[in-house]
């Protein structure tokens, strides 16, 4: 009964794996990401950090600060890293915000927004 019971938890656990990589591909989130800069640069961030609008960082409403992540326009393909030091977006149906210097790099500043993939490149050393 013991082996049945690991057995049904090791397929359902690679069933949910099979079905997280056909909903997301090989992303952790896929959503809009949009760029903040001119009211916020040089005001404090949610970690305490002074905002450089120019810098490469994001906003992400629940990864830890730190985290480093890989924006990829799903659009263009065109990919910036970045590293998560606020909270937002607070627009719904937005998954990231990123710096001004990162949307550069990243080709929205004219846009304003984008659909884009997320991968989580290192977690924050605790």
């Amino acid at each position: 009964m013991k082996e049945v019971l690991i057995y049904a938890l090791a397929v359902a656990s690679l069933l949910g794996a099979v079905f997280a990589y056909q909903f997301y591909g090989p992303y952790y989130e896929v959503g809009i990401a949009s760029w903040y800069g001119p009211g916020f640069d040089g005001r404090h961030t949610a970690n305490g950090e002074i905002y450089d609008m120019n810098g490469i960082s994001a906003a992400h409403k629940t990864l830890p600060f730190g985290t480093i992540v890989q924006v990829v326009d799903l659009e263009t393909g065109k990919s910036v890293i970045v590293r998560i030091n606020d909270r937002g977006p607070f627009i719904k149906g937005r998954i990231i915000d990123l710096s001004k210097g990162a949307a550069e790099k990243l080709g929205i500043i004219d846009k304003g927004i984008t659909k884009v993939g997320l991968r989580i490149i290192r977690w924050p050393k605790e």
